[in-house]
């Protein structure tokens, strides 16, 4: 368990728990405890799906400015790829993974945000990627996440601002999934994320992945991709349960046992 970021797990949720006074400031211990969080989610069999929180008050804010403002170019060369691949852990996170928005989500939390497969976002939250207003570009990911999100243009538009987005506006561009009140940001990830604890585990995974590379090939790639894994998961033992349960007693009533 890291200083800033700890899992927590309960009935197969697991929630990856940003925890930097005052506002999660995305620095390099932060980074490393998301990658190191990441992995532990990955590799725990308890988890079935991850909430991403940042507490009642604040999703996260950003990177931490007062720590790149001194860094060199050569500084960054060495630090950028660490950086990206921090939140593209949480990305390859072979799960469900909801990011439970409050408060701010800006730069570097708007990319943490993005990386996640949705969004329930506080109705006055506030998401952007305002880099561009230090003299610079996003950097761990929001150029590539957001424009493949709400496409090329909004992603254009949102970047060479640096404005700050609302709830409403970022539920009709499809940045945020569900807009509800802060209250209720928390515990509306973590029942979403609950409905993900019994499902065939092993097909939710190749279904992640399916869409997930799919999106980086064209569309023949993309349809090869998923066959393949269509043809694997006949060798899980939730696909043998999954159609028994189905010829006998209809849809929906299936007991997997994620394996």
């Amino acid at each position: 368990m890291g200083e800033f970021v700890r899992l927590e797990v309960q009935d197969g949720v697991g929630t990856m728990r940003l925890d930097r006074p005052r506002m999660n400031a995305l620095n390099k211990q932060v980074q490393e405890e998301i990658r190191a969080v990441a992995h532990e989610a990955t590799a725990r069999a308890d988890v079935k799906a991850v909430v991403v929180y940042g507490g009642e008050k604040v999703f996260a804010a950003g990177a931490d400015i007062k720590e790149m403002a001194t860094m060199s170019y050569t500084d960054m060369v060495d630090r950028s790829a660490p950086l990206q691949s921090s939140i593209t852990a949480v990305a390859k996170i072979p799960k469900p993974v909801i990011a439970a928005i409050t408060g701010y989500a800006l730069g570097g939390g708007c990319e943490l945000a993005l990386a996640c497969d949705f969004r329930v976002v506080a109705d006055d939250a506030r998401l952007g990627q305002p880099e561009i207003l230090l003299g610079v570009i996003p950097g761990a990911g929001g150029t590539q996440r957001l424009a493949r999100l709400v496409g090329p243009a909004r992603a254009k538009e949102i970047i060479f601002s640096g404005r700050f987005l609302g709830a409403a506006e970022a539920l009709a561009i499809g940045l945020a999934d569900k807009v509800v009140p802060a209250a209720e940001v928390y515990e509306t990830a973590r029942a979403w994320a609950a409905t993900f604890v019994g499902a065939a585990s092993y097909a939710v995974r190749a279904a992640k992945e399916a869409v997930d590379r799919g999106l980086e090939v064209d569309l023949d790639t993309g349809l090869e991709i998923e066959r393949m894994a269509f043809a694997a998961l006949f060798g899980t033992k939730d696909r043998e349960i999954g159609m028994a349960s189905f010829v006998e007693h209809g849809p929906g009533k299936a007991r997997f046992e994620g394996r």
